[in-house]
């Protein structure tokens, strides 16, 4: 066995496709198809089970797959290190956060960061899920839920409100809402229960478990743009819905909730200078505009 295999075998794992694995690689699909057979050949086991939609990992390619990324990590970070680039302010950032608060929020607080670090290049994924930092699919992650692992740097970044929001144009059509009872009369929109990724999401299940959503989707994103057009009624977060057309809020006295964003990043990513400067740029840019998330 040999580091180029493990590499494909890392692409392939991360992707999930030989035609993104190839892609990232620069070779061919047929090539790293070949190469992972040898591997796992070699290995004496399966390492991914090939369906329709893609390769997933088997058991044991699960277990091989923790000690490739380990390996992986160490050897870049040995790399940067070595070669004193972990001092220096170029290169590479990949920031990984939730879907609304990398469109809404993120990207626009990056311009003076960008200007004032042209050698910094940074590739930004607003995601509908967690970002797995454990699988290194990015250098620095904004969570809603507090990660737990002892291999990461973890700190809290920002409290941030979420409200009942629906658009003028759909409160003029409707009768008036006097109390959150009242909203089961009302056409509601939610999450996909399924899709729900975190517990921290399920506002209608603890705060109005009586209400059954008639239009549902696993992106806040679509459930802002379905409200700002007169289609229901939704939980939207503060910083989002602010940035909508035309969306007042309902019964704001009678439903007010606030969440945190967290801030994390693996240790030895920390030691990077230029990971360690985006880091305390977004503390102090999100601390300044802090208005623009509880408000």
């Amino acid at each position: 066995m040999n580091w180029e295999d493990l590499k494909i075998f890392l692409e392939v794992a991360k992707s999930e496709t030989l035609t993104g694995a190839s892609k990232r690689l620069g070779v061919d699909s047929s090539t790293v198809s070949r190469r992972l057979h040898k591997l796992e050949s070699v290995l004496g086991t399966q390492l991914f089970t090939r369906e329709n939609q893609g390769h997933k990992l088997t058991q044991h390619g699960s277990q091989l797959l923790q000690t490739a990324l380990e390996m992986e990590q160490k050897t870049q970070s040995a790399i940067e290190l070595l070669q004193g680039k972990n001092l220096q302010q170029f290169g590479d950032i990949r920031l990984g956060t939730t879907d609304a608060f990398g469109n809404y929020f993120i990207a626009s607080q990056l311009t003076e960061f960008m200007a004032s670090h042209s050698q910094i290049n940074i590739e930004l994924l607003p995601l509908q899920r967690s970002v797995k930092l454990a699988h290194h699919e990015a250098d620095i992650a904004i969570t809603i839920d507090k990660p737990t692992s002892e291999s990461l740097v973890v700190a809290k970044l920002c409290d941030y409100r979420l409200k009942l929001y629906a658009s003028e144009s759909y409160l003029a059509r409707h009768s008036e809402i006097k109390s959150l009872a009242s909203l089961t009369e009302h056409e509601m929109i939610g999450y996909v229960d399924d899709l729900i990724f975190s517990r921290q999401l399920c506002y209608l299940e603890q705060f109005l478990p009586q209400i059954k959503p008639r239009f549902k989707s696993s992106s806040v994103i679509a459930q802002a743009t379905a409200v700002e057009s007169g289609m229901g009624i939704a939980i939207l977060p503060c910083f989002l819905a602010n940035k909508k057309q035309g969306l007042v809020e309902v019964l704001p006295d009678a439903l007010d909730i606030v969440r945190q964003f967290w801030i994390a990043a693996p240790r030895d990513k920390m030691e990077l200078l230029r990971v360690k400067t985006l880091w305390h740029y977004l503390q102090v840019k999100t601390d300044q505009s802090i208005s623009q998330l509880v408000d």
